[in-house]
């Protein structure tokens, strides 16, 4: 079939089958599908938008409420333009057509194709970044996702520890990471009660140590750990606290799970970043390394024409304020909806920056002692001003220069004068 009018297709998408739609610039509908969720599902689909005129230069656009999966791997293949649209937009978007509320598979499918024949310019299609940079992006959340599971089965144990376990917590104080680190988690596999603690001996402990990898002061350590154990701590009855063990040894399975997974994706990480050509200009910046570097390159991603300018990134990062005003009511407030992960690199990016710029630490300096910011929005200020100078560096592939980023005052007084 001929393609005379522009062709606009949405697709509501689901578990086991997907709910297809074609209009015309006119609404008209022209064909409506439902396809299964496999490799014959989509060659189907393929050849419905063939029929209707879709060609590698001249492909028809997708509306789909979703980024991710399979079908929208398949769709974005060659030139086509994917919208993911979000669902509740989607949902307002069909008050627009009924107001009975009534819903339907079939019938967001058209009202998907529909935003794209009234809309489109609104909208913005999927990024065209590099399959190493898609790649990159999997692992980055992927080892972002496993702190996070890693950081909550440690309170969860250090929860439990606190009820009848004081002493292990004392013990591990000490050391950097805590309950996470090899020894502290063989430690409690050794002795899972305080009291089995209290019953282990100095060559016990030392071996310990070195089945977790530690390598000096392993005598020491073990002496001072020995101390802690057989000190004097209050304790459950004796039933009550086997009960416990074994509900600790339960949860410090799933934390030696974690740690392992979150090891692995931060070293297949070190791997696959260095790769991309972005990273020696992203780790040309202070406060930056391979991890969060990582991060943030998997949310911006490498397509340079996603973004119009450095404010699109700012307020798509939520580093940017936003203004409400309404008749002679007028606020500046922190912008809600943004990029979560993206928002929480830059927190942690922003607090590690001064320490290896003394630009950026003059200007959180000035922020706080100048215009009277809290903490938390003198670092979101920082990520603001980082955030701009990385999409400048991005944009012509240049390293980063403090000279630049942070002009001497003089040198800005200059600059705004002129």
């Amino acid at each position: 079939m001929g393609r005379d009018n522009l062709i606009y297709c949405g697709i509501d998408w689901a578990e086991r089958h997907h709910d297809v739609a074609l209009v015309d610039d006119t609404g008209e509908l022209l064909a409506k599908r439902r396809i299964t969720d496999d490799a014959a599902g989509y060659k189907l689909l393929l050849d419905l938008l063939a029929e209707y005129g879709d060609t590698e230069k001249a492909p028809i656009p997708i509306a789909i409420e979703t980024s991710r999966g399979l079908l929208v791997a398949v769709l974005r293949t060659g030139k086509r333009q994917v919208f993911a649209i979000n669902p509740m937009a989607a949902a307002r978007y069909r008050d627009r057509h009924s107001v009975s509320r009534k819903k339907s598979d079939p019938g967001d499918a058209l009202v998907l194709a529909n935003i794209l024949r009234t809309d489109m310019h609104a909208h913005r299609p999927l990024p065209q970044d590099s399959d190493l940079a898609r790649a990159i992006a999997v692992l980055a959340r992927a080892q972002q996702d496993a702190t996070w599971n890693r950081q909550q089965n440690s309170n969860q144990l250090r929860s439990l520890l606190r009820e009848y376990y004081p002493s292990a917590l004392e013990a591990f104080a000490t050391w950097q990471n805590g309950l996470c680190r090899p020894e502290a988690r063989e430690l409690l596999r050794l002795a899972p009660t305080p009291s089995q603690a209290a019953r282990l001996s100095r060559p016990q402990i030392q071996a310990a140590l070195k089945r977790a990898g530690r390598k000096r002061g392993i005598e020491a350590e073990a002496e001072r750990l020995r101390e802690v154990f057989r000190a004097e701590w209050a304790h459950q009855p004796p039933m009550v606290e086997d009960a416990l063990g074994k509900q600790m040894l339960a949860l410090l399975i799933q934390l030696e799970a974690a740690c392992t997974a979150a090891d692995d994706l931060a070293k297949a990480v070190e791997e696959a970043f260095p790769q991309h050509p972005d990273a020696q200009v992203i780790l040309s910046f202070p406060g930056l390394g391979v991890q969060l570097g990582a991060r943030v390159l998997a949310e911006i991603g490498d397509d340079r024409s996603r973004f119009a300018d450095a404010r699109g990134l700012k307020a798509y990062a939520g580093a940017s304020p936003i203004t409400r005003a309404s008749g002679k009511k007028s606020s500046i407030i922190r912008r809600r909806v943004k990029n979560d992960r993206l928002n929480h690199a830059g927190y942690l990016w922003a607090f590690a920056a001064p320490n290896g710029s003394p630009g950026a630490k003059a200007h959180y300096r000035r922020r706080r002692d100048v215009q009277g910011d809290w903490h938390a929005a003198a670092l979101r200020n920082l990520f603001n001003r980082m955030l701009g100078q990385l999409y400048c560096c991005l944009q012509e592939h240049t390293l980063f220069d403090e000279l630049i980023a942070f002009p001497a005052p003089a040198l800005e007084a200059e600059k705004a004068a002129a």
